[in-house]
């Protein structure tokens, strides 16, 4: 891995390739290292930036209140630490697709591009709420193993879970190696976390949505909620792939993402 710290140490990330910018933003509870297949893969196509979250992998913790929108002003700050000023591509994954929708929100003028893969613009509801502060205490009584043990049978699809279980196992070394405070940090701002549905109709950015078809945590319906919602967006759907579709189905997550970026040049 191309493992590297911005200037300022606060966020750790991968890099690898030229050209345009393209951000990617990891899910819960992983890290930069889920999106190793992309950085690799799309290196030819654009600058490929995989930065930890707060918290995550070797990345600093939040300097405040966890929340989505802080998230996402600390990655403009990745972006101004590497002096990056020219509008970039986004992409997140689950929890980074909140990242990356707040980012639509608050930094609009630094988007060329969005992408949004296996997540949904709606907030939690009162059951989903009560989950996260459950999820909080296993996390505190019992650490990272046990929320992705917990998580596991609904992170990949049925088709990774019966053909490709090294899939599975890879996410559960990358998230058993979080620590509990970056994951109960990450829940309490993934609990709290604003209505994205009223924004999505400013978005004005070319936007590729990306959804795995078995994933059962942000099933298709909430993509195609965004695709309708995001003037001009395209979806993609990933047959056989689940939640976390840049992993489950490699070659055709990359090939939807090259594709949205000629488009862009």
């Amino acid at each position: 891995m191309n493992d590297r710290v911005t200037p300022d140490g606060k966020t750790a990330y991968l890099e690898s390739g030229s050209g345009t910018p393209l951000v990617l933003l990891h899910g819960f509870p992983l890290s930069k290292a889920m999106w190793q297949p992309q950085v690799d893969a799309l290196a030819h196509a654009a600058r490929v930036l995989a930065p930890d979250l707060p918290g995550f992998g070797g990345s600093k913790a939040f300097d405040g209140t966890p929340s989505t929108d802080a998230m996402a002003d600390r990655v403009v700050e990745f972006l101004d630490a590497l002096g990056i000023k020219e509008p970039v591509v986004v992409g997140g994954l689950s929890m980074g697709g909140y990242v990356t929708l707040a980012f639509a929100r608050r930094h609009a003028s630094r988007l060329r591009g969005l992408i949004l893969a296996d997540t949904k613009a709606e907030p939690d509801d009162a059951t989903g709420k009560a989950n996260r502060d459950k999820a909080i205490a296993l996390a505190q009584s019992s650490g990272s193993g046990a929320i992705i043990d917990q998580m596991m049978p609904n992170l990949v699809g049925r088709d990774t879970a019966a053909s490709r279980p090294e899939v599975a196992e890879e996410l559960r070394t990358i998230a058993s190696a979080q620590t509990p405070a970056a994951v109960v940090d990450a829940l309490k701002a993934l609990r709290d976390r604003p209505d994205a549905r009223p924004g999505l109709r400013a978005i004005s950015v070319p936007t590729l949505v990306i959804v795995g078809e078995q994933d059962t945590l942000t099933p298709p319906a909430k993509s195609e909620e965004i695709a309708r919602g995001v003037s001009g967006a395209r979806l993609v759907t990933i047959p056989g792939a689940g939640h976390v579709a840049n992993m489950e189905a490699t070659d055709k997550f990359n090939s939807a993402v090259l594709e949205f970026l000629k488009q862009i040049e």
